[in-house]
C-alpha cells in the first residue's frame, strides 16, 4: 500500500462520515436555533428546554436516515475490502 492509497482511504472515509452525520447535525442546528429564538422571545431560560427537543429530533432523523447511512458505510466497506483483496 502506498501513501497515496492510505490518503485515498482516509479521504473516502471522511466523505462517508460527512454524508452520514450531516442530517443529524443540520437537525440539531435548526432545532437549537428555533428553541433559542423561542427562549429569546419568551424569556424562558430553562436548560432542559434545549436538550430534550433536540435529542428527540436527532433521534427521529437518525431513524429516518439509517438506511442511507447503512448503505453508505456498506459501500465504503465493500470498496475497502476490494482494494485489500487487490493487493
Amino acid at each position: 500500500m502506498t501513501p497515496a492509497d492510505a490518503i485515498d482511504f482516509a479521504r473516502s472515509s471522511i466523505y462517508v462520515l460527512l454524508e452520514v452525520i450531516t442530517p443529524a447535525m443540520l437537525t440539531a442546528l435548526v432545532v437549537g436555533l428555533a428553541i433559542g429564538l423561542l427562549q429569546a422571545l419568551t424569556q424562558i431560560q430553562e436548560m432542559t428546554l434545549v436538550f430534550v427537543p433536540k435529542i428527540i429530533a436527532i433521534f427521529i432523523v437518525l431513524l429516518i436516515s439509517l438506511p442511507f447511512a447503512g448503505e453508505a458505510m456498506g459501500s465504503l466497506m465493500t470498496d475497502i475490502a476490494q482494494r485489500i483483496a487487490a493487493y
